[in-house]
């Protein structure tokens, strides 16, 4: 593979709010997957006083190929973690809170009650506070899926991450059309709460690939849209196969808004959780 291309080479950010952020999060015991999952906008995100917490532990129970967080025996569920997950929220004022996790399929319900319990605690500490979780695929569990949107999230999130053909070598242990099962399951349970995904480039995709999948969110009423380039965390995970341009990411994003998307962020830098209250916004307003 040829050397990291210029335009993702990222500069780092020197700010006192970053140092804010991380004693926060270490004073209530919190994680984020800004850090576990080594995002390159971490400091840009702390900078501006925002992070995507991770709940259910630091270890996750499937192995991916393109993920940097831990395949290891998962811990005990932290029953507090709820309620500070919230004091974090409110200390830092935010005005949307993203809420992701790791994948428990040791629990029975992969973890859907203690989404729940973090929306709740989130609304009671911030009401005014706009709330998106970006969930696993729960095995395919309806009544865990239930769990959650009846907690009522403004928006939930569930990354597809790649095409079809990819899966096998790319995520072993979920299913392509499970995941899209579940995205459309969000808008038949409640319809007011919007439906996201997330999609990876540069992982050996082709095109007319990436295309169908956009297809395949569109008619699953899929509504928000993240596009971004994989970064390969080490050797030992999943190569980039080709570091796409910003010009196709551009057109690819223009691709997207035609196909009825309301809101489509699609660049080399871009992640599911990126700047997520401008799709917030940006649905609000449309």
């Amino acid at each position: 593979m040829e050397r990291k291309p210029e335009w993702l080479r990222k500069k780092r950010i020197a700010d006192p709010n970053v140092e804010t952020v991380e004693k926060l999060i270490k004073e209530l015991g919190l994680n984020t997957v800004c850090r576990e999952a080594m995002c390159p906008n971490y400091g840009e995100c702390f900078s501006s006083l925002t992070a995507t917490f991770m709940i259910l532990g630091r270890n996750c129970t499937r192995n991916c190929r393109f993920c940097n967080v831990t395949s290891a025996k998962p811990s005990p569920v932290d029953r507090e973690e709820p309620l500070n997950v919230a004091l974090g929220a409110a200390r830092l004022g935010l005005r949307y809170a993203v809420i992701t996790s790791v994948t428990r399929d040791d629990l029975p319900d992969g973890g859907a009650a203690h989404f729940a319990e973090t929306i709740g605690a989130i609304r009671a500490e911030s009401p005014d506070t706009a709330i998106e979780v970006l969930i696993p695929d729960f095995r395919g569990d309806y009544d865990a899926l239930k769990t959650v949107a009846d907690a009522g999230p403004d928006v939930i999130s569930h990354n597809m991450e790649t095409v079809a053909s990819l899966y096998v070598e790319v995520r072993p242990e979920a299913e392509y059309y499970r995941s899209l099962e579940l995205l459309e399951r969000i808008k038949k349970l409640n319809g007011s709460i919007r439906s996201k995904s997330g999609v990876m480039l540069g992982l050996g995709e082709t095109r007319g690939q990436v295309l169908e999948l956009f297809g395949d969110l569109r008619k699953r009423g899929c509504e928000l849209l993240t596009v971004g380039q994989y970064l390969a965390p080490s050797k030992l995970h999943h190569p980039v196969v080709e570091y796409v341009r910003p010009d196709t990411f551009e057109e690819y994003g223009k691709t997207a808004r035609e196909m009825g998307f309301a809101f489509v962020a699609s660049a080399p830098f871009v992640r599911s959780s990126y700047k997520a209250i401008e799709a917030h916004i940006a649905r609000q307003d449309g």
